[in-house]
């Protein structure tokens, strides 16, 4: 499901590069796909049982990657499955305050369970309590992250809840463009997920 939205993403930011900057290109075409995944994204994507859009269609499992929905523009925060998939994450991906990106299957993924939260995930949660108005939320969350920095401020890709250390890459790009990414979005007036949510 993600994959089909940064799909999205893509024809959108096409579509929105001619209509703001007439730069050239099939713009018809490119609205009309843009479309068709938007629509599908919403009919498949979305499990009613699970309250939540999920990692792939016809599927219950969850999948933090889903947090962008809003940061990119695709659904606005306050959309009833947005929050709903907020929630799903908060209750079932997110332990001692961390979020993993999901629910690790060996004979899927080939990873072992309990791998280690992935931390921007819990920045993009962050994000999203920022957006839907759960402010001391968001910045609670945001000082725990802050918490698991270094000696010399830098983070891994992960952080291992039980052994209380950071796990996997390290140091990771990902890690530190979300910590910059969430500060922007918890100080500044017109924030960058502000400015996407609105399209």
């Amino acid at each position: 499901t993600h994959s089909k939205m940064m799909a999205w993403v893509a024809l959108d930011r096409a579509v929105k590069g001619i209509e703001h900057f007439g730069v050239d290109g099939p713009v018809d075409r490119w609205r009309a796909v843009r479309n068709t995944i938007h629509r599908e994204v919403c009919e498949k994507g979305y499990s009613s049982s699970a309250g939540a859009f999920v990692q792939s269609y016809g599927s219950r499992q969850l999948d933090a990657s889903l947090l962008m929905m809003p940061l990119v523009g695709f659904l606005p925060p306050e959309d009833a499955r947005v929050r709903g998939t907020v929630e799903a994450i908060e209750r079932q991906l997110t332990s001692g305050g961390f979020v993993s990106r999901y629910q690790t299957v060996p004979e899927v993924d080939g990873l072992p369970p309990g791998e280690a939260t992935f931390l921007l995930c819990s920045f993009w949660l962050a994000d999203n309590l920022q957006l839907q108005g759960r402010h001391d939320d968001a910045r609670r969350l945001f000082e725990r992250l802050l918490s698991v920095r270094n000696d010399v401020g830098l983070l891994a890709e992960g952080y291992d809840v039980h052994a209380g250390r950071l796990a996997g890459n390290f140091p990771q790009a990902f890690s530190h463009v979300g910590l910059i990414n969430t500060a922007m979005n918890l100080s500044a007036r017109q924030a960058p997920a502000t400015e996407r949510a609105e399209g």
